[in-house]
């Protein structure tokens, strides 16, 4: 994926750059992007809800480590983490929990540590419900996402949107914060 996807790279390596610490990439699905963190020299580990999405990370990636659990529940210490990356893993949670799952990032995060999110975007301040392959979907404007971010503790450090590419529906988004 991230082949045709430049401007993701660029967004992952400076997350990457910015990162000392321990990094868990949460709704890691298939590994693909723990694998990429771990080639930018990060400690990192994958989480995802899915048994079989574990499973199939385990396999292809056998050199790394992956754990089945809730972005929502974490099974972390307080300030464990350097970095978060959560890969459009919240497009998914409805609108009214993601309050309660940034709190959590913000929890697990120490202070000064980085959370990177990837998800659809919208220009409508309303998160945007739409059908998805798996289930319903949100897409989000990234100046609410960013409002709900600080709320939970976090200031921005930068942004990326951009028009989709052959394949894609809608607007691609990147939010890079940092826990104050």
């Amino acid at each position: 994926m991230l082949d045709t996807r430049p401007l993701e790279r660029a967004m992952l390596a400076a997350f990457a750059d910015l990162t000392d610490g321990p990094v868990a990439d949460l709704g890691c699905g298939p590994g693909h992007l723990t694998a990429h963190l771990r080639s930018l020299g990060l400690d990192v580990f994958g989480l995802d809800l899915s048994p079989a999405m574990i499973a199939l990370a385990r396999e292809t990636h056998p050199d790394l480590r992956f754990e089945e659990g809730s972005m929502a529940a974490l099974d972390l210490e307080d300030g464990a983490l350097g970095g978060i990356l959560a890969f459009y893993s919240i497009i998914h949670t409805p609108p009214h929990e993601l309050p309660a799952v940034f709190a959590e990032f913000c929890r697990v995060l120490r202070p000064g540590g980085h959370l990177m999110l990837g998800f659809f975007a919208g220009d409508d301040p309303e998160p945007q419900e739409f059908d998805h392959k798996v289930t319903l979907a949100y897409r989000w404007s990234p100046s609410a996402l960013v409002d709900l971010l600080k709320q939970a503790g976090f200031a921005e450090v930068g942004r990326l949107v951009r028009e989709p590419i052959e394949g894609e529906r809608f607007l691609q988004a990147q939010l890079l914060v940092r826990k104050r």
